[in-house]
């Protein structure tokens, strides 16, 4: 006795879903590594397609059983793929998916040259278009620290200083490594975060932010120059937030910049 497909019922209502799918999916998968060549990270995945108004449902673990097929190996043609596949296995006219994962670099401290593992949290969001157009966004959350240009200004002794975040998203023309992004953030900062310091660095790091005090509103502008100077940047968007340690608020500045392409 065949079972009835619910999902492939007429719907009478005439509202189309803009995206219905599914969310919060834990996976693992491989990320290009420019030192390693590649990493292996559990990502959080979420995917969607549009639904039709005459449509009842999709079918959910369609999904699933695409990302297993595929062994998901992060990259910008499997994300192309991935996009046109979920369209023909769904019979949709546009997909998205959106993975978050953490991504792991070794990093050495700068005097004992000590080594930590530093993570970063990345996000990738990829969709395609009715008309077969693909937008993928590379998005970096990296933790930095600085010290207030104010504090140090009108104090006799020391000056504040807090831990922030920053958040990066950008399109591009061709390729672009994590790496390169975070490393571009971390130079902004008044000081880099480490997951392992010795004395020697905690004083190092300590006057290094010292000398080199920041306002939220310098790490962004000067991250967002180095992005308009570079040619493969069609649009970016960057927010810092400062975790102030003297006040019970957070300080935040944001730019973005360029056109998004649909």
């Amino acid at each position: 006795m065949a079972m009835k497909d619910l999902q492939n019922q007429p719907d009478h209502r005439k509202i189309p879903i803009d995206k219905v799918g599914i969310k919060s999916l834990r996976y693992p998968v491989t990320v290009l590594d420019r030192e390693n060549g590649f990493q292996q990270t559990v990502a959080t995945i979420n995917m969607y397609v549009d639904l039709p108004h005459e449509t009842k449902g999709t079918h959910m673990s369609r999904f699933v059983e695409l990302l297993h097929k595929k062994k998901f190996k992060v990259s910008l043609e499997s994300f192309s793929s991935i996009l046109e596949q979920m369209k023909e296995h769904l019979n949709a006219a546009s997909s998205h998916i959106e993975i978050i994962f953490p991504y792991f670099i070794e990093k050495k401290a700068p005097i004992s040259n000590s080594t930590g593992l530093m993570d970063y949290t990345c996000r990738i969001i990829g969709a395609s278009s009715p008309e077969g157009d693909v937008d993928i966004v590379l998005e970096v959350f990296v933790p930095i620290s600085s010290v207030c240009p104010c504090s140090k200004e009108i104090s006799d002794a020391g000056a504040h200083n807090q831990r922030g975040d920053v958040r990066l998203s950008t399109r591009f023309k061709k390729f672009v490594w994590i790496e390169d992004m975070i490393q571009l953030v971390e130079d902004a900062a008044s000081c880099d975060v480490y997951s392992v310091l010795k004395r020697v660095d905690e004083k190092n790091v300590t006057e290094k932010g010292y000398d080199n005090p920041k306002f939220v509103e310098d790490i962004v502008r000067d991250i967002a120059k180095k992005l308009e100077d570079d040619s493969n940047i069609t649009w970016f968007a960057v927010s810092v937030e400062n975790f102030e340690s003297i006040h019970n608020h957070s300080a935040y500045a944001f730019i973005t910049r360029g056109e998004k392409p649909y």
